[in-house]
């Protein structure tokens, strides 16, 4: 399936030539050889380096002129001075691709640096190169081992794809995480001129990816990225990414407050819940979700049932669960029955199940204990959390139990550990090669777990359906929005309800009688606000509200008119409601990004807010409101009326296909606040700023 891809010559080459080969013990020259030679790889390899007729036992040959065909992969093992020559001359050969490990970097280098000419001398041949600044890859599918340190012959071929701009990170998973068995490992590095997006591209295409892993610093190509993603959500196989670098700063430059909430990270964020992707933020985390998301059984209904040999520990899980939403199994009455029937005397048969007793039968209480867990319908999934250590007995019958109460279930059984630690124990790997995920680390396995239920929850989604944009909408406001000067408030609520988005009745008024005759119209009560073009009328006294006669509302005029200027508008007064706010902002990597949120003076500083792409519906706007943590607001507290949420959902949906709509013409939209009430959702204020660059 991957034999026509276009990085088919980088990972699945039918020839190979390593240029610097070294007879040298623990150079990168001579672990080019041993890595591909232990690797099994079938087609042709060439030695390549003029100081050597011969190394261990294969001929070497001057240059890559003198091969006697033009290969597909190039493995440059050379210094950084002879990197721009050997790419060159490997351009010259006909190699269709090339690896690079060098850092790429030159002393007193002039502009163009190194790294640009390669990239463009890369890019010139249609050339893919892995690195530079890397350890090369495995194609474990392809007997491959592109590499200048080799891996330990423990690595085992599997179904983990991980793909790693940190060559540390990747070392540590392929090199001592003995948990894990791979199709395709890849070490990006500066991604000179092939991205992860390309790598994640080829990996959906080999048959035997189960999970993908990526640690990444950014994305290069947002939209080959986003539709790899989409990719693999088509394909249900499960990507899990750990992201670094996760500043806030592009936020400084923003003018509503929609763009100084928004960071960066926000976009990703939003981007991973649009495909499913696993967002997590430690090493442990990132391996525990790899484990259990690519172990190949599919949790069930409900949630985790669990067995100890503690019941101390067992307390502490429940704590943490507690504060990962890690919820647990509510066994029925014959589960409980079963339990019962089992357990040594003095032990209670809930869940968690602490299940040690006297110590007689431990692995036969525990095996069957398991199982009666597993087969409760409410159970989605279910492990032993014990520590591990090899040759203990007590060790070796957890592993036996845990192995025959898996063998009798198809949901995902795992063994989790409460200290965390690498998986390198001999215990833990032998139940690894046995099929069972082992999750490290009673935190990080909830986050592994959670993530789990978190899949199941995206894979019971419906499709999004957006509804389409109002004909002509963006026509009729492109000239307008060509301009970089803001647009107040009444033409932002003006464009809102082009899209359909409701504000209460207003008017315009520049005189103490048009302001008088405004409110006369609307009815009192009204509310005054500036129209003078202040981009946060709160902070500078500009709103008045309740404003119930002539009398107030021809004094709080002459208060506005004199500080603030004669331009004002008056507005029906909104009935009571939780205040949101709604806001767009358009990210520089994957364009427009919308969120809902906690409204009003506290928009700035309650960090309670969900970010999502544009468009999407009226039923995704609900679940993404359901997220906030105000949500139990809407439902009414204390004789207050619950908010129309059908309403709020609707308006919240058709502002994200305003954002969408309005891509390349808005910088940034602030709707704040979005008052929610019994009679639906109100946009009272609105802020739209162009895009200007």
């Amino acid at each position: 399936m991957t034999a026509g891809h276009r990085l088919a010559p980088l990972l699945t080459p039918r020839s190979v030539a390593l240029v610097g080969a070294s007879p040298k013990a623990g150079s990168v020259g001579n672990g080019m050889i041993q890595g591909i030679a232990k690797g099994g790889f079938a087609g042709p390899l060439y030695l390549v380096n003029p100081n050597y007729a011969e190394i261990e036992g294969r001929s070497c040959h001057p240059s890559l002129a003198a091969l006697p065909e033009a290969v597909d992969l190039v493995v440059l093992g050379v210094a950084n001075a002879r990197l721009e020559g050997a790419l060159e001359d490997a351009i010259a050969a006909g190699a269709r691709a090339a690896t690079i490990f060098a850092s790429c970097y030159l002393p007193d280098d002039a502009a163009p640096k190194l790294t640009q000419r390669l990239a463009a001398m890369a890019r010139a041949a249609g050339m893919p190169v892995c690195g530079g600044n890397g350890m090369g890859f495995y194609n474990l599918d392809h007997g491959l081992r592109a590499c200048g340190f080799p891996p330990p012959d423990w690595l085992r071929r599997g179904g983990t794809t991980f793909i790693s701009h940190s060559g540390s990170l990747f070392s540590a998973f392929c090199h001592n995480e003995r948990r894990f068995a791979f199709n395709l490992a890849v070490s990006s590095g500066q991604e000179l001129v092939t991205t992860a997006a390309e790598y994640l591209d080829f990996a959906l295409d080999q048959p035997t990816t189960r999970v993908v892993g990526l640690f990444i610093e950014t994305v290069r190509e947002p939209e080959r990225f986003v539709a790899a993603l989409a990719k693999a959500r088509d394909k249900d196989i499960p990507v899990v990414v750990l992201k670094v670098g996760r500043s806030p700063e592009s936020a400084a430059l923003a003018v509503t407050h929609s763009g100084a909430i928004a960071g960066n990270d926000d976009a990703y964020r939003a981007v991973f819940d649009r495909h499913g992707v696993t967002a997590v933020d430690t090493p442990d985390e990132f391996a525990n979700a790899l484990q259990l998301l690519g172990g190949g059984r599919r949790v069930g209904p409900g949630g985790l049932a669990s067995v100890h040999d503690s019941g101390g520990e067992r307390e502490l899980l429940v704590d943490l669960a507690v504060r990962r939403r890690v919820p647990f199994a509510r066994i029925g009455e014959a589960t409980t029955a079963k339990l019962a029937a089992r357990l040594d005397y003095g032990l209670d048969p809930v869940n968690p199940l602490d299940a040690w007793g006297t110590g007689h039968d431990f692995e036969g209480i525990f095996a069957d204990c398991l199982t009666a867990l597993m087969d409760d319908p409410d159970t989605a999934l279910g492990g032993i959390f014990v520590e591990t250590r090899s040759g203990h007995t007590l060790s070796e019958g957890y592993i036996r139990a845990l192995l025959t109460a898996a063998s009798r279930t198809l949901k995902p059984v795992v063994l989790a550990t409460n200290l965390a630690s690498n998986g390198n124990d001999e215990l833990q790997w032998r139940a690894a090669m046995d099929g069972i995920p082992v999750l490290n680390g009673a935190d990080a396995a909830l986050v592994a777990i959670r993530a789990a239920l978190d899949r199941r929850e995206f894979l019971q989604r419906p499709p999004i359906a957006a509804a389409a944009a109002p004909k002509g909408a963006r026509d009729r406001w492109a000239s307008r929005l060509a301009h970089a000067r803001p647009l107040d408030e009444a033409e932002s609520l003006a464009l809102l309800a082009d899209y359909g988005i409701v504000a209460p009745v207003h008017r315009i008024a520049e005189t103490r009688a048009e302001v008088i005759a405004a409110a006369e119209a609307i009815g009192y009560p009204v509310v005054l606000k500036t129209a003078a073009g202040s981009l946060h009328k709160t902070d500078v006294g500009g709103v008045k509200i309740g404003l119930a006669d002539a009398a107030a509302l021809g004094a709080a005029y002459d208060d506005l008119a004199a500080r603030l200027g004669a331009r004002a508008i008056v507005a029906a007064m909104a009935g009571k409601g939780i205040e949101l706010a709604f806001g767009a902002v358009h990210d520089p990597q994957f364009g427009p990004l919308v969120f809902v949120g906690a409204g009003g003076r506290l928009v700035e500083y309650l960090h309670d807010r969900v970010f999502a792409l544009p468009p999407f519906d009226a039923g995704e706007a609900r679940r993404l409101i359901g997220k906030l943590q105000l949500r139990p607001l809407l439902d009414g507290k204390r004789g207050e009326p619950a908010a129309d949420l059908a309403a709020l959902a609707e308006a919240l949906a058709r502002f994200s296909v305003m954002a969408a709509e309005l891509k390349g013409l808005v910088g940034e939209m602030d709707v704040n606040p979005v008052l929610a009430g019994p009679d639906g959702a109100l946009a009272l204020d609105a802020l739209v700023v162009p895009k200007t660059n």
